[in-house]
């Protein structure tokens, strides 16, 4: 019997041939392609997810490639669609807790984009810069600094990431402009058979508005290279901010967990009065003692899961309450002072409910800043959240997206801590990434030791179970770990899974050899996947 595609790409053994190694060398040089299957494999390097499970090699790539031009890029595409290799695309490879750059089909070849990291521009007077898919957040911020501009970039937690993969895997950043995932605007993308497109106004040669437009004319189709597998972002033009007058971070706390739902109706309602502009960001008092280096918290919640009395002390002591809000303020000192007017009035009828201004900091003062989280606000991008990481740590992303109303997020939130707690023995540790003005995503962390493959394996089945749970109260992920990718598409039933069939119909006209990141998302080529075959 003939295997369906799925069995090739399941049973390919990671190796590519020496026609094609040889091909790829011509293209990008010796030095640019990666065959050592120690490399390949070892877990502190770039080209693998360093939280998979130990000695297992089912997201194994047969090679990785690092071209460092658009015309490398085709030169790779073309050589892979004459060979029917799958390719899959990561920037930096730092997606960590979500497959970081494994390939979702094993024995691919791994094109690594993090040579290409050129800021191809800066425009001052629009407030946007242009990137190339190997540029990091720090990379951007120095670059900005060593020219003296006035603008600053809205960033994630963890600066080593790339704009362009964290932007297209809609990563969450901090400043009003990351509000919406509004940031990129206009693509530049290498398609399946090589031809090279550029989205929205970029279609016309030399229009100044490609970057500055998120629409253009005709169909939008810069959301359709978001979280797909139809093509390769070589570029990406991102929005910027100038720099305020003021930058005020913000504390807010409440005292009681049974006030969670007050606390995320109040922030609803005071941005969509844009009276509370960004991404605040909710931690209970476990992640919070995390993310600001509490370590007497940290440790005591290491011993095992704690009474909740105990919890109720670490708030007190710390001072982080039972729900720890990371805000912040920015504009002159006027309208820093009538925001946070309106802020304090709303936050403060929640019953002990705490509100703390952590200075009034002008731009050349934002190095300075030593709090992790204020920094991050400022938009300094740093590794501080991890510094204090143990050598066994790892953890699995899960990101429900929830509207924000109260009753709804703590629905959920006390669904995965339950689920936490009975099938993981761990301590609840969650955050409400607040993504717009009427959503958020609760983000729990599936910890576990990375070197002990039985709990790593437990760690992924329980990842499932509450994706199959917090499905049940109606919602799915905003974003996804490689390994879990077919269990959420496979959520997305309406008119017996229209949108699935509909991605692949798009799949198999622009890629019909099936070769850029098959499985990405759950689509496969000719709907042969685990989630497909209808």
């Amino acid at each position: 019997m003939t295997a369906t595609p799925t069995q090739q790409y399941d049973d390919r053994m990671p190796s590519l041939g020496a026609e094609v190694i040889e091909g790829l060398v011509n293209i990008v040089g010796r030095d640019a392609v990666i065959v050592d299957r120690p490399l390949l494999e070892d877990p502190e390097h770039p080209l693998k997810d360093p939280y998979w499970i130990p000695d297992n090699h089912r997201y194994s790539p047969a090679a990785a490639v690092l071209p460092s031009s658009v015309e490398e890029v085709q030169g790779i595409v073309a050589l892979a669609h004459e060979h029917r290799i799958p390719i899959w695309t990561h920037s930096q490879g730092r997606n960590n807790g979500y497959g970081g750059p494994s390939p979702r089909v094993r024995g691919s070849l791994n094109l690594s984009l993090r040579r290409m990291n050129r800021i191809l521009e800066i425009n001052e007077e629009l407030a946007y810069a242009v990137v190339e898919p190997g540029v990091r957040w720090f990379d951007l911020y120095d670059e900005l600094r060593r020219r003296g501009s006035r603008l600053m970039v809205s960033i994630p937690d963890l600066g080593w990431g790339s704009v362009v993969g964290n932007s297209l895997d809609n990563g969450v950043t901090y400043l009003p402009v990351g509000q919406d995932f509004g940031a990129p605007c206009g693509l530049e993308v290498v398609l399946p058979d090589g031809q090279l497109l550029r989205t929205g106004m970029g279609a016309m040669s030399g229009n100044p508005s490609f970057h500055i437009y998120k629409r253009g004319v005709g169909p939008v189709l810069d959301p359709l290279f978001m979280q797909s597998n139809l093509g390769i972002v070589t570029r990406m033009g991102i929005w910027l901010t100038p720099q305020p007058e003021v930058f005020a971070p913000l504390t807010l706390t409440i005292a009681h967990e049974a006030d969670l739902p007050a606390a995320i109706d109040t922030i609803r309602e005071l941005k969509l009065r844009n009276q509370l502009r960004g991404s605040p960001c909710l931690y209970n008092t476990l992640m919070a003692a995390t993310m600001t280096g509490a370590k007497d918290a940290i440790a005591a919640a290491a011993q095992g899961i704690m009474p909740d009395e105990d919890i109720e002390r670490i708030a007190r002591q710390t001072g982080l309450g039972r729900w720890y809000v990371r805000a912040a303020l920015w504009g002159n000192r006027e309208e820093i002072e009538v925001q946070l007017r309106s802020v304090r009035a709303a936050w403060e009828r929640i019953p002990g409910a705490t509100i703390t201004v952590s200075g009034h900091y002008a731009p050349d003062e934002y190095e300075s800043i030593e709090s992790i989280s204020d920094r991050i606000l400022a938009g300094v991008p740093n590794l501080d959240v991890i510094k204090h990481k143990d050598e066994g740590f790892a953890h699995i992303g899960l990101s429900p997206l929830v509207p924000l109303q109260g009753h709804r997020v703590q629905e959920v939130v006390e669904l995965i801590r339950t689920i936490t707690h009975e099938q993981m023995g761990l301590n609840f540790k969650a955050g409400i990434l607040v993504t717009g003005d009427r959503s958020c995503a609760v983000v729990a962390s599936i910890n576990f030791d990375r070197r002990d493959p039985v709990q790593a394996a437990h760690a992924y089945e329980v990842g499932r179970t509450m994706i199959r749970e917090v499905a049940r109260l109606g919602y799915t992920e905003y974003r996804t770990h490689l390994d879990l990718m077919d269990d959420v598409a496979g959520l997305l039933d309406f008119n017996d899974h229209a949108y699935r069939r509909f991605c692949e119909r798009i799949k198999d006209a622009v890629d019909p050899r099936g070769i850029l990141s098959p499985g990405r998302y759950g689509i496969w080529p000719g709907g042969a996947g685990p989630a497909g075959g209808d």
